[in-house]
C-alpha cells in the first residue's frame, strides 16, 4: 500500500470514529445523567437493554443497517450505503451503549452531596446537572474514548456499510482484510501495527488518566 493510500486509510478512519464518538457521547451523556439523577418505572430494564447492546457483534449492528440503508430497506432512496456517513451512523449505534453505560457509572459514583448541595443554595435542576458533570468530567471524556477505541478498531460496520471502496470508505481495518486477502501479510502486518498504536495510545488515556485530571 502506497503512503498516499495508507494516510488516506488513517484519515478516513479517525474522520468517521472520530465523528461517531461525538455524536454518540452528545446523545449518551444527557441520557446518562438523567438516568443517574433519577428513579422510574422501567429503568432497569433500560439498563438490561443497553447492557445487552453494548455486547452486540458489530456484523450483527452492520446487518441491521444495511437493511435500513440498503435499496430496498426503508431508507434506502437516501443512497447513504457504501458511504463514509452509513459507517459513523453504525458506529454510533456501536458505541453509544458504551459510553452511556461508561458515563452513568461514573454519575453514579459522583458523591450524590454535590446535586444536593447545589439545588439548597437555590441551583435549578440543569444547574444541579452541569456541577454533576463538572465533578465527572475526567471519567465522561475517559469514556468518550473508550468509544472511539471500539470504533476505530471494529471492521464489521466498516466493510458492510462502507463497501471498502478505495479512496473513499476504505479504512484502516478494512486495508487489513483486504491486503491478508491480497496474501500480502507484512503490509497487514504493518497497518495491524499502526491500529494498535492508535488503540494502545488512547487505551493509555482511558488507562492512566488524562492530562490535568491528577493535579486537578
Amino acid at each position: 500500500m502506497i503512503f498516499r493510500e495508507l494516510g488516506l486509510a488513517i484519515w478516513i478512519s479517525f474522520k468517521t470514529s472520530g465523528l461517531a464518538a461525538l455524536i454518540a457521547s452528545l446523545l449518551a451523556v444527557p441520557a446518562a445523567l438523567f438516568l443517574a439523577g433519577r428513579d422510574f418505572r422501567g429503568k432497569r430494564l433500560v439498563l438490561l437493554v443497553n447492557q445487552t447492546w453494548m455486547a452486540a457483534p458489530t456484523v450483527v449492528i452492520g446487518l441491521l443497517f444495511y437493511s435500513l440503508l440498503g435499496r430496498g430497506g426503508p431508507l434506502g432512496r437516501l443512497g447513504l450505503l457504501y458511504t463514509q456517513t452509513a459507517m459513523t451512523i453504525g458506529q454510533v449505534f456501536l458505541v453509544l451503549p458504551l459510553i452511556l453505560g461508561f458515563s452513568y457509572t461514573a454519575l453514579r459514583q459522583v458523591d450524590r452531596r454535590a446535586r444536593t448541595t447545589a439545588l439548597t443554595l437555590g441551583a435549578t435542576r440543569r444547574q444541579a446537572g452541569w456541577v454533576v458533570l463538572r465533578e465527572a468530567r475526567f471519567a465522561l471524556l475517559t469514556a468518550v474514548l473508550a468509544g472511539f477505541a471500539r470504533a476505530i478498531s471494529e471492521i464489521g460496520i466498516a466493510m458492510m456499510l462502507g463497501g471498502n471502496i478505495r479512496h473513499a470508505t476504505r479504512n484502516i481495518t478494512t486495508s487489513i482484510a483486504l491486503e491478508a486477502a491480497k496474501g500480502d501479510f507484512r503490509g497487514a502486518a504493518v497497518l495491524g501495527a499502526i491500529l494498535l498504536a492508535i488503540t494502545l495510545g488512547t487505551n493509555l488515556l482511558v488507562q492512566t488518566g488524562l492530562p490535568g485530571k491528577r493535579g486537578d
